[in-house]
């Protein structure tokens, strides 16, 4: 089963055209993706993981660390992480204010190669930002991997900027094909997918 369907099934993503979904930013999309909803659906979890671990074997085989976005990429690293027996760390939004004032959490060493995990892309901004702190905490970052992205021409120019390489599981334009496939949309209702996403 397709990583699309099986969102749709647990609920974390949802399509409306006619009635769109407000975002934490407060941009409003007709596509909705909560993937912290898959720590609780061990088959789906399980499948993610799969996915992971072989986009990380065929690319990434030399990677040294597996590193988390906090927060929803957290158990997805962790996952993997212990799947592919390499140590893992987690990123922080940004530097504690107390204690030894860590943005990233567990032992990153000088010249290390880490594969960043992230559970969703919009713009690139939270895993760019991930990515940074291991670049300059002396990391060197070999890829983004994420569950989701919605192809947004930000997250591309964003990417090309800071020179990062990114996955995602399912993309926006591979949703838009099974949905076309799989006639759960008619032509306008796709094109005013294509529409809000080409606006961005």
């Amino acid at each position: 089963m397709s990583i699309a369907k099986q969102l749709s099934n647990i609920g974390a993503l949802k399509v409306n055209t006619d009635q769109y979904f407000t975002w934490t930013s407060g941009l409003k999309s007709p596509i909705y993706c909560d993937n912290r909803l898959i720590i609780s659906y061990p088959n789906v979890r399980e499948d993610v993981i799969k996915q992971f671990v072989s986009l990380i074997e065929e690319s990434y085989s030399d990677v040294d660390v597996i590193a988390g976005c906090a927060t929803a990429g957290i158990p997805h690293a962790a996952w993997v992480a212990d799947r592919l027996q390499k140590p893992m760390i987690y990123v922080r939004d940004k530097a504690k204010s107390h204690g030894l004032n860590n943005q990233i959490e567990g032992r990153l060493l000088e010249g290390q190669k880490v594969v960043v995990i992230e559970d969703l892309i919009s713009t690139g901004g939270s895993s760019i930002k991930a990515a940074n702190a291991v670049r300059e905490a002396g990391g060197d970052v070999l890829g983004i991997l994420s569950i989701f992205s919605y192809n947004l021409k930000a997250s591309k120019d964003n990417m090309d900027k800071h020179k990062y390489n990114s996955t995602s599981l399912l993309t926006f334009d591979s949703l838009i094909e099974e949905l076309k496939q799989k006639n759960h949309f008619n032509h306008n209702q796709v094109e005013t997918l294509l529409q809000w996403r080409d606006a961005l």
